[in-house]
């Protein structure tokens, strides 16, 4: 017995160093990293391979057929210099903000209404979100006809049956209508994304937060700034991030709708990437773009959320 009770203090000495020797065997060569290394290996080839290369062809003047040459800076030098370009810049900004601003707010506003105990609120959780699975594409033919500029068609035949046919207008033909057109038809597709994200935050907030705000004399305004919005601020990162990100790169909808017509009223730099890649041949050009809206994306991104997540921890 005493034997065993002087053996039995060395053996918690033995059992970190063993663990600690198991832990050391881990790494690179371990069995959980021979499953993944062909999902890593098929990642490297499509995705990694092609954007490094994509990398080195922003140097070049590659036309897509014949040899390419090292051109150093000059498709940037060019790019700085093009007016459509840095017009399709202000545009693709003017449309990041617009959706960013309108969408959320209409999310949140769409969040708190099927929030409240209404019979309906789960078919209009539906009804609302449904836009959101539909190809963007598809959106945009269907708002080129709800922007049909004839008096009696779309929403200009709405406008006159109300009243309001002064207000009429060639929405996706006028120069200064263009672009709020397009933004439009963003928000209305995935106002109801920005929804269900608020929704989620709203059903994490506990209500017995509510009820001592109640009971101290909060009204609805005040619990909703107090109580409510400060615990919405992980759904409001993920919501402001997402709609940053999808206005920045937005191509689909502007191609189908206008073309970054009237002119280049509605051209962004996504547009403008595809046209002079596959219609003009500029392909170092055009990658040398791209090169520059995937850095921009990312430094916003990063100051994005460097700012929301800093909200998060005073919230």
């Amino acid at each position: 017995m005493a034997s065993t009770l002087r053996r039995t203090p060395a053996e918690p000495a033995v059992r970190p160093a063993s663990a600690g020797r198991r832990r050391r065997r881990g790494g690179f060569l371990s069995p959980p990293w021979w499953f993944a290394a062909p999902a890593l290996a098929v990642y490297a080839l499509v995705v990694l391979y092609p954007s490094l290369s994509g990398v080195l062809y922003a140097f070049t003047d590659w036309n897509g057929l014949g040899e390419r040459s090292f051109v150093g800076l000059d498709n940037f030098g060019k790019l700085w210099g093009d007016d459509a370009a840095r017009g399709s810049l202000v545009n693709t900004l003017l449309l990041t903000v617009a959706i960013v601003l309108v969408q959320n707010g209409v999310g949140l506003l769409l969040a708190l209404g099927v929030h409240a105990k209404i019979k309906s609120r789960t078919v209009l959780r539906v009804v609302f979100f449904a836009p959101a699975v539909v190809s963007p594409v598809m959106v945009a033919f269907l708002w080129k006809y709800v922007y049909n500029p004839a008096p009696d068609a779309g929403l200009n035949a709405v406008l006159g049956a109300v009243g309001l046919g002064g207000l009429r207008q060639d929405w996706l033909g006028d120069p200064s209508l263009a672009l709020w057109s397009v933004a439009g038809m963003v928000i209305w597709q995935f106002a109801g994304y920005s929804m269900v994200i608020f929704l989620a935050g709203l059903e994490g907030v506990p209500v017995e937060l509510h009820e001592a705000a109640m009971i101290d004399g909060a009204g609805r305004f005040q619990r909703f700034r107090h109580v409510t919005w400060p615990l919405l601020a992980p759904a409001v990162t993920i919501n402001v991030m997402l709609s940053t990100i999808g206005g920045l790169k937005l191509f689909d909808q502007v191609y189908a709708a206008t073309n970054g017509g009237p002119g280049h009223a509605s051209e962004t730099l996504s547009t403008v990437l595809y046209k002079q890649a596959f219609v003009f041949g500029n392909y170092g050009y055009s990658t040398a773009i791209a090169l520059v809206l995937a850095l921009f994306v990312a430094a916003v991104s990063l100051v994005q959320i460097y700012y929301l997540r800093g909200r998060e921890v005073t919230s």
